[in-house]
């Protein structure tokens, strides 16, 4: 009898296999027998080929989650007695489940999903404990996603996020509603509470001069918008400029990756800082980029954070969740006190991307007007001078935070309505309650309609959203006919060309345009 190697693909392992003639099967029947035997025991698949060739194969189990304890290296390395106290009561069990999902996202990277409600299925029997240490604290993880390690070590990169997100949720937590007198209920005391976390996750570099360039689009892009951000991040890198995301996939990934070619070159280390929020994590994992992980409280700390700490932005395509971005920032940079405020703002992409562009810019200019066109350029098919505009930029932003006397690091100049940083909960009532109607000061209505596409965003992707749409029907959407038929055009674009979703299934829309 001769033996042969089998091999297999798709998780299936290698076995050597009798290979007999139709002559040899009787002599050979005693073998056979055992076989037949021994494939019920180990669960073993026995396929017969002529000329009587038998061929054994039997399936590994590949785990697909692991349980590991894990040590922190720098972050959270040095803390005292009553703050691992602090850490380790779980009392307040709302924080600790936040904590649970966003240590699950980071461990989660690389998920070919940006459904949060898939996710905590996937892994609802995932667990993480803080285990108090003499000198400080240890992570527990039990039933994490396999992919967060290599040959039973996790992935150092993950291993950092894992520590920024207790630092973030926790630690901050803590500090600011405990040791801290800080007012959520002032415009003030809310900007120095995005202060305060930002400044604790050592994202901001006070020596530096303006270089923080803020990159929004989509994580549900083609390959060559990809492409494109991730040139027009390599020429931003090659001129010492640093990238800022909302450290997802797609168009939040391809800017820091280019940009780490750039800096490479120039043999210069390189800052790539993802800013998210609980609510958004899980849809959109922290890429293996980001070397400064933020996890803000909720998505108005996060908006505000992204625009305090940047010089400039860049949008690249995207769907409802880059709409809301823009419809942020003009909502500010309209507002009569930030009228002299230098801001950078520039629109870009591939020459495919003109007409997503030129969607975007008619709607801006049906329902905020020319006063809102003029706040930003778009420049298509030249990843360059996208970058040369930037760099130029920052001569001007740092003479005028030097005459305002204004810090690099942090634009506290910069007006923020109280409005505008108020957390806005995307219910039916709420969104059916929105203001969309003309006569009111375009700032004002940029914000409302913002509230529109966080909605949309909620519904898309965030566990509370999908519960909500899948339990009483579509957000409705109300306004005037001026404002609600362009805004029912523009999501009419984002679904035909698949940005609302990662286009895995067909895409069903979680609202509903009324009284157009």
């Amino acid at each position: 009898m001769r033996f042969a190697d089998v091999s297999t693909r798709d998780g299936l392992g290698f076995l050597k296999a009798p290979i007999v003639s139709a002559q040899g099967a009787a002599q050979h029947r005693p073998i056979l027998s055992a076989i037949g035997k021994l494939s019920m025991t180990l669960n073993v698949c026995i396929c017969l080929k002529a000329p009587f060739t038998i061929v054994i194969v039997r399936k590994i189990v590949v785990a697909t989650k692991v349980s590991a304890r894990i040590t922190p290296d720098k972050t959270l390395y040095l803390l005292s007695q009553q703050e691992v106290a602090h850490l380790v009561n779980k009392i307040d069990t709302e924080v600790y489940e936040t904590f649970r999902r966003c240590t699950l996202a980071a461990l989660n990277t690389g998920a070919e999903t940006d459904s949060t409600e898939e996710v905590l299925e996937q892994y609802h029997d995932f667990t993480i404990d803080i285990i108090a240490q003499e000198r400080g604290i240890q992570l527990q993880l039990d039933n994490a996603p396999v992919q967060a390690f290599v040959d039973g070590e996790i992935v150092y990169g993950i291993k950092e996020h894992l520590f920024s997100a207790l630092r973030d949720i926790i630690y901050i937590n803590n500090e600011l509603k405990i040791s801290r007198d800080i007012d959520f209920n002032s415009s003030h005391g809310i900007t120095n509470a995005v202060f305060h976390i930002v400044r604790n996750a050592g994202v901001m570099k006070g020596k530096l001069d303006p270089n923080l360039i803020v990159c929004w689009g989509g994580h549900s892009i083609g390959e060559v918008e990809y492409d494109y951000s991730k040139e027009t991040g390599y020429q931003m890198g090659l001129r010492g400029l640093d990238i800022c995301t909302g450290c997802g996939p797609g168009a939040m990934k391809g800017p820091m990756k280019g940009a780490t070619f750039g800096h490479a070159k120039q043999r210069q280390p390189g800052r790539y800082i993802g800013i998210t929020e609980p609510g958004i994590i899980a849809a959109e994992s922290p890429n293996p980029i980001v070397n400064k992980l933020v996890i803000m409280p909720d998505i108005e700390k996060r908006l505000e954070a992204f625009v305090r700490l940047s010089h400039g932005i860049t949008v690249f395509p995207g769907g409802a969740g880059t709409a809301e971005e823009i419809l942020y920032i003009l909502g500010i940079l309209l507002h009569p006190k930030n009228r002299e405020v230098p801001f950078p703002l520039i629109f870009t992409g591939p020459k495919s991307a003109e007409e997503y562009f030129g969607q975007i810019h008619e709607f801006i200019g049906l329902t905020l007007g020319k006063s809102a066109q003029s706040r930003y350029q778009i420049i298509t098919d030249d990843p360059e001078l996208v970058a040369r505009k930037m760099k130029q930029a920052m001569s001007d932003i740092k003479a005028f935070r030097r005459k305002t006397q204004d810090a690099y690091y942090f634009n506290w100049l910069l007006h923020i309505d109280f409005d505008l940083q108020q957390p806005f909960l995307p219910t039916h009532t709420n969104m059916a309650s929105l203001n969309l109607h003309k006569g009111q000061e375009p700032h004002m209505l940029a914000a409302s309609l913002r509230r529109a596409f966080s909605g949309i965003v909620d519904g898309n992707v965030k566990q509370n959203g999908i519960r909500a749409v899948a339990e009483k029907g579509p957000y409705e959407i109300d306004g005037d006919p001026s404002i609600i038929r362009p805004l029912e055009k523009l999501l009419q674009s984002f679904i035909a060309q698949h940005r609302m979703k990662i286009p895995t299934q067909e895409y069903v829309p979680c609202y509903r345009i009324v009284g157009a």
